[in-house]
């Protein structure tokens, strides 16, 4: 079963300086926590309280909010050590530990947990599916394994040590994602996480801007497979040329997924039908029929990667089939809803270069002969090469057999150019979301398919929400 909602192990103050290798400024070194918090809004009156230094706000701030309500433990920096109101905090007997740098300590406090509990861990990370493949690889782990999971994309240096401390005895396996905006950082999380399964999904053009170049993607994405425990295993994309090269670095066990025939878990036959894609599933000593609930060619390797997992843990073909099955994808990945008479392809949560070429294809797939549009946003993090890379989504949404597109953000004129370079009778609308949504209601008509999908700060989903109210609102007159 897979359990996310339990109450995180207790801490002592000595626990806290052993994890952190911080100084304990003043207060109780047998003071007892009922767990670690970084948000002074929800905090409870037993929690410790780690002060993060964020890009909006120092949570050093709150520090004496959360001491009038009733908190009696900090962490915070050293270097604001000096002024605080010692005596008025002693006497409230609370305990205050110093370190050098707070971010850093809730990592530590994260691999302590994560060390004392004992639990087994898969490390995702890739250019793209890595959320769906994390989720789809919980649901399988699920079924035989209590098992802890990243909610959401919670999978930077705080977000995967916030999923740690929520560790507890009762969990055998943890299945988190690891995400990355710089060189470097998988290695750090994975340090943190110490995962005795690895995966890889795919290398592409995704954070081009911090990393450089594929070269510089492909390093960074590697250094999980550094961080494996000595015994463990990495499962990587057979499929995918820059994954396959990456075997050939890492002294650990290797186990290949994909539809190439070198692959030991693979899948044949892979149909998309009216509620998803049907495929047959190749284990090394087992094949199993399976139906995903979900749309798009791309998702059954995501599949792959996870049926993978659940056969190196001994899970029968039987509890695989039953996980891959009972997957649902997240708000914004990939949903089809039916909105008055109109598809909606529902992508908005993010959009790289391999990603939005993937939905495309889908859409292309979904609609048969039906009219379809696509409305895309901006894609971030792609530094130089924004500009080339927006033109050539411009060119595929041009030969995906589409009536009409739809195009936001500052570089739509980029994908404008693409798409009339190879089709320039398309109709094609460039404005804001509130112009788009103007124009699409007088568009639409009955059986159409529409693809809505940009980087998640473009905020697409207001577009299908400001749809979705047109059609409630004309639906209550009309009745």
């Amino acid at each position: 079963m897979t359990n996310n909602y339990t109450k995180q192990m207790p801490w002592t103050s000595a626990d806290i300086l052993d994890a952190t290798k911080g100084e304990l400024l003043f207060g109780d070194v047998k003071s007892a926590f009922s767990g670690i918090s970084i948000d002074s809004r929800s905090i409870s009156a037993d929690e410790l309280f780690v002060a993060i230094r964020g890009n909006i706000y120092d949570g050093f701030s709150f520090a004496g909010d959360v001491i009038k309500q009733g908190i009696c433990g900090l962490l915070i920096n050293k270097d604001k050590a000096n002024g605080l109101p010692y005596e008025k905090w002693r006497k409230k007997k609370v305990v205050c530990i110093t370190v050098k740098d707070t971010t850093k300590a809730l990592g530590d406090l994260a691999r302590f947990n994560r060390k004392r509990v004992d639990v087994s861990v898969v490390a995702i990370t890739g250019s793209n599916g890595k959320t769906t493949t994390k989720d789809m690889t919980a649901a399988v782990v699920a079924r035989k394994f209590c098992t802890l999971s990243t909610e959401g994309n919670l999978n930077n240096e705080i977000g995967l040590p916030l999923t740690l401390l929520r560790l507890c005895r009762c969990h055998e396996w943890a299945v988190l994602e690891l995400g990355m905006n710089s060189p470097g950082e998988i290695g750090m999380l994975a340090d943190i996480c110490s995962p005795d399964i690895g995966i890889i999904t795919n290398i592409s053009h995704a954070h081009l801007e911090g990393l450089g170049s594929i070269e510089g993607i492909m390093r960074a994405k590697g250094e999980l497979l550094e961080k494996i425990r000595p015994d463990g295993t990495a499962i990587l994309n057979a499929d995918d040329r820059r994954v396959v090269a990456l075997a050939n670095k890492t002294s650990r066990d290797v186990l290949f997924y994909g539809l190439s025939n070198s692959a030991a878990v693979r899948a044949e036959s892979v149909i998309n039908k009216g509620h998803g894609v049907s495929f047959t599933l190749i284990l090394p000593s087992e094949t199993v029929s399976v139906i995903l609930g979900v749309f798009g060619d791309f998702m059954v390797s995501n599949a792959l990667a996870a049926a993978a997992v659940g056969y190196l843990l001994g899970q029968s073909v039987l509890e695989i089939k039953a996980g891959l099955e009972d997957f649902k994808p997240a708000h914004g990945r990939m949903n089809i809803l039916m909105i008055g008479r109109t598809h909606i392809i529902d992508d908005t949560y993010n959009a790289n270069p391999d990603s939005m070429r993937a939905a495309i294809m889908t859409l292309k797939s979904l609609k048969g002969k039906n009219r379809g549009a696509i409305i895309a946003g901006d894609m971030f993090e792609l530094g130089e090469y924004a500009d080339p890379m927006h033109k050539k989504i411009g060119s595929l949404s041009a030969k995906s057999d589409i009536a009409k597109l739809y195009i936001t953000g500052e570089f739509a004129e980029s994908v404008a150019a693409g798409a009339r370079e190879e089709d320039n009778l398309l109709d094609i609308f460039t404005g804001t979301r509130e112009e788009i949504l103007e124009d699409l209601i007088d568009w639409l008509m009955p059986g159409d398919w529409v693809l809505i999908k940009g980087s998640r700060s473009m905020g697409m989903e207001k577009i299908i929400e400001g749809l979705r109210d047109h059609v409630l609102s004309f639906t209550l007159s009309a009745s």
